[in-house]
């Protein structure tokens, strides 16, 4: 993934602020279909928050360093048990991108 400033960090995030969680992962962790649902999610919108609804830091931790690592997304910020991922499409839909459209 590309540096990001400081300032590119804090524009992504202040749009994430405004961003309802679109996926949420629970007990069974990262399944084909949380996958699938997690790279449809981020084609279409590009900047998405994520649910991870497990008890520890450390699993929370673990779990989001795979979704990153399996989906080609960057972590943009992490509070709690709510992620912001980012990763820019190469032709985005300015109707879904959570990047171009209006908020």
């Amino acid at each position: 993934m590309s540096k990001k400033t400081k300032l590119d960090i804090k524009q992504l995030r202040a749009i994430g602020h405004k961003l309802n969680p679109v996926v949420t992962v629970a007990d069974k962790g990262l399944s084909e279909t949380v996958s699938a649902e997690l790279d449809r999610a981020l084609t279409d919108h590009e900047l998405i928050k994520v649910k991870i609804a497990l008890g520890s830091r450390e699993a929370r931790a673990e779990l989001s360093g795979q979704i990153c690592q399996q989906t080609g997304a960057e972590m943009v910020q992490s509070i709690g048990s709510v992620i912001l991922l980012l990763r820019r499409s190469a032709q985005p839909d300015p109707r879904l991108s959570n990047l171009i459209k209006p908020l």
